[in-house]
């Protein structure tokens, strides 16, 4: 399970790639948590807004969902940098706060039925809604939304 995920701004994949070796600094506007798959939370975000339903998926199923693409080839030194699909990142920008707290709730769950003790002690809504205020900046700047995770 990843430490340290910052979901961030950049202005292209190149810019994005970079902070491969170092954290995404002060440059980026960025929101950060703890313990969290930041490609698994993607995924199941991007299957949400596709596919909008209350109860979280199955892992078979959440497995078999497109997942996002590296902006780096994975390192062995841990830190993954991936970019959210143009679509996901629009449906952020959009998402009412129903959505989102409904999004919200189905992430926790399936966090909590997963990990039990292990799960983040984040606010997950928290980390959502300020993902979701990111992406509503990608999409009326033109920069990208990437995660970046150690």
């Amino acid at each position: 399970m990843a430490h340290d995920i910052v979901f961030f701004l950049a202005p292209d994949d190149a810019t994005a790639a970079a902070t491969n070796r170092l954290r995404p600094g002060q440059a980026f506007e960025s929101v950060t948590c703890r313990f969290i798959e930041p490609d698994s939370a993607i995924a199941e975000w991007d299957m949400y807004f596709e596919e909008p339903s209350a109860e979280f998926p199955p892992r078979e199923r959440l497995h078999a969902w497109s997942w996002p693409d590296h902006v780096t080839a994975p390192l062995n030194d841990g830190v993954e940098v991936f970019a959210l699909p143009p679509r996901l990142t629009r449906a952020l920008a959009d998402a009412g706060s129903t959505e989102l707290a409904e999004l919200a709730d189905r992430w926790t769950a399936r966090l909590r039925a997963e990990d039990g003790d292990e799960m983040t002690d984040d606010d997950l809504p928290a980390v959502l809604k300020g993902v979701s205020r990111l992406a509503a900046s990608a999409v009326s700047t033109g920069t990208g939304l990437y995660s970046w995770s150690f």
